[in-house]
């Protein structure tokens, strides 16, 4: 990991402004922030796992209204009942956000039970990892239903309800591959550029409209995260899924809660986020070829082999991976060490 994270620094260096440490700013959450939270209204797709059930729970700590949407009823539930037991009130919605009829489903169970929805959070997602041409064709197109249709059948409840009571917060969840798209993720980094471009258009629309401040869209932009995106991400490279120098999920959490009372238009999360996004301004087939690299050297060079390809959560829910953290940091530096030993010949 170390040698991964020396790798990023060095390349990444070459490129930044002199301000960046002036732009490169941290999610911290005032006292006021979180007494403003409470008694809002939160919805939350991709809510059973990683950002969605952290934000849930962190949301629900201080005393707002979670509406939880997933396919995985059960899951659902166990975060409900923790939501509870921190302070919050939560909702479950079981909701496919690929299916237009589930998010129109989700927006009005919502109002119906709590008479608004302050903010929206679009943040399920789904992945297929391997050379473009190896992934099967409908694997790719049921990226583009979760990942894109999803976010825009989102986009498009929350903006309704938001004129119909004059104010309201959208937050899509972006990536660094919203900028910077990487090898063996084509279709994710494609989906994740275009709900970059929604966004930015979204705002001008809204600006157009004399709604821009009442009604804001952001773009959350994570670096690589620790969270069960990457087992249940479709799988075809033949190897362990992996990215090297994650963040942990918490500080994402973080940023996503504090966009939603401070919106920004694109909100990278982090210095790696920031130097990414700022390296491909400055220099964008060095800053493509190097993120490449790096990508192709942990993802398939180092990972270690498994068993023959899979779809992963794509097309049915999971049973495992249902954490905030996806334990992928800690499973990458075994493997690690298993591979240099075995390099060492001990």
């Amino acid at each position: 990991m170390a040698f991964y994270e020396t790798q990023l620094r060095a390349a990444l260096r070459l490129f930044l402004l002199s301000t960046f440490l002036a732009l490169s700013g941290c999610a911290s959450l005032s006292a006021t922030d979180q007494q403003n939270v409470a008694g809002k209204t939160y919805v939350i797709t991709g809510a059973s796992s990683g950002f969605g059930r952290g934000v849930a729970l962190r949301l629900a700590g201080m005393k707002a209204n979670v509406v939880l949407a997933a396919r995985r009823t059960a899951v659902l539930n166990e975060v409900a009942s923790q939501a509870q037991v921190a302070g919050g009130t939560a909702l479950v919605v079981t909701t496919d956000v690929s299916k237009p009829e589930d998010v129109s489903r989700l927006a009005d169970a919502a109002v119906q039970r709590f008479g608004r929805i302050d903010v929206w959070i679009n943040n399920a997602a789904v992945g297929a990892i391997g050379a473009f041409d190896t992934i099967p064709v409908e694997d790719h197109a049921r990226v583009v239903d979760v990942n894109l249709k999803g976010v825009i059948y989102g986009s498009h409840a929350a903006l309704r309800q938001f004129r119909k009571q004059g104010a309201g917060v959208l937050i899509n969840i972006g990536s660094v591959e919203s900028e910077v798209p990487l090898a063996y993720h084509a279709s994710y980094s494609a989906t994740k550029a275009a709900v970059l471009s929604l966004g930015r258009g979204l705002n001008e629309e809204l600006r157009l409209a004399g709604l821009r401040g009442p009604i804001e869209v952001a773009t959350v932009m994570p670096w690589a995260t620790d969270t069960p995106f990457f087992e249940h991400a479709a799988n075809y490279t033949g190897r362990t899924a992996r990215e090297p120098a994650m963040d942990g999920p918490q500080k994402v959490v973080e940023y996503i809660v504090y966009t939603s009372l401070h919106p920004s238009e694109e909100v990278p999360t982090g210095w790696k986020a920031r130097a990414a996004i700022w390296s491909h301004h400055l220099a964008p087939d060095l800053t493509e070829h190097v993120s490449a690299n790096i990508s192709h050297t942990s993802q398939m060079e180092h990972a270690p082999p498994v068993q023959p390809p899979t779809t992963g959560s794509l097309y049915q829910p999971m049973q495992g991976g249902t954490g905030v953290d996806g334990g992928v940091r800690a499973r990458m530096e075994r493997e690690d060490a298993e591979r240099k030993k075995a390099e060492s010949g001990q």
